[in-house]
């Protein structure tokens, strides 16, 4: 019973919470996700109207709606529904498991670095732990199924970053939580301003623009790069993909992952046997529940 009060409580609390940052009553004022979301979104957007990579890609191009629909899902409706209240039992389950100490686990407290430090230490530990998930989503044939809704996309913008499926939430989330527990004492703060620089490098990476950061790119994901990770075709000792990269390239360097041949610019995207795969939101989200092998 306390998990059902949990569970309807968590749901309610970020209903108001996504309430107040839609009608501009989120504090601080600029801790507002949503309309970050949005400005963010439309000026990349403007970006590939003025600067676009691949001149021939409609400015609404295949799917832009489509994509814009699933931005929104996986931000908020999703955890409206539901995910919001399964992440407070999930939290709240191990927290009991292991006594109500989470210290007990932590390899050590960032408190007494300094904020810069802490911000760089986060980001470096959850985009590294975003990068292993990412590579098993490719490796293994079930979560593949699922991973298939993003790598769905034939014309490549920045809405593309956030369309995937929502049983995504369920891998990725508990190896972030895992951070928090492993790395105590953030500053609340330091997780807005990764949240903020995540989304902003995503969609980046999936933008119709032209640009690899020059030697920055060893370092930072972007658009020449991951588009090599959306190639319907990838030579035979990439078979399980290539450049997995989330916000920092340097991982698929380091673990040799890295995969561009060519500037990629006009290459076929998606995967193998795409003209089955279904082309609604509905449909694609009920696919891998009905895949058999």
């Amino acid at each position: 019973m306390e998990y059902i009060y949990l569970f309807i409580e968590s749901l309610n609390g970020f209903g108001g919470y996504m309430w107040n940052e839609i009608t501009f009553q989120a504090t601080p004022w600029y801790q507002n996700y949503f309309w970050l979301l949005v400005v963010l979104s439309l000026l990349v957007w403007r970006l590939e109207v003025i600067f676009p990579w691949r001149k021939n890609q409609k400015v609404i191009r295949k799917d832009f709606w489509l994509d814009a629909f699933y931005m929104f899902f996986n931000c908020y409706l999703f955890k409206l529904l539901f995910f919001a209240g399964l992440a407070a039992i999930t939290a709240q389950g191990f927290t009991e498991l292991i006594g109500g100490n989470t210290e007990v686990i932590s390899l050590f407290d960032a408190r007494e670095l300094p904020y810069w430090a802490q911000i760089a230490i986060f980001f470096l530990a959850m985009d590294f732990v975003q990068w292993l998930v990412h590579r098993t989503l490719h490796k293994f044939n079930f979560l593949w199924q699922f991973h298939k809704v993003h790598h769905s996309v034939e014309e490549m913008g920045f809405a593309a970053h956030l369309r995937y499926h929502w049983m995504e939430n369920v891998f990725y989330t508990p190896a972030k939580y895992l951070i928090f527990l492993l790395i105590g004492g953030f500053e609340p703060s330091s997780v807005f301003v990764i949240y903020y620089i995540n989304i902003a490098i995503g969609h980046l990476n999936h933008a119709n623009l032209n640009l690899d950061y020059g030697s920055l790119k060893y370092l930072l994901n972007n658009p020449k790069m991951h588009i090599w990770h959306h190639a319907k075709e990838l030579p035979k000792d990439r078979k399980n993909g290539a450049n997995f990269g989330i916000s920092l390239s340097v991982w698929d360097y380091v673990f040799r992952t890295n995969y561009i041949p060519s500037s990629g610019r006009d290459i076929e995207l998606g995967f193998e046997d795409m003209e089955k795969f279904p082309d609604t939101f509905l449909g694609q989200n009920l696919y891998p529940l009905g895949k058999k092998d």
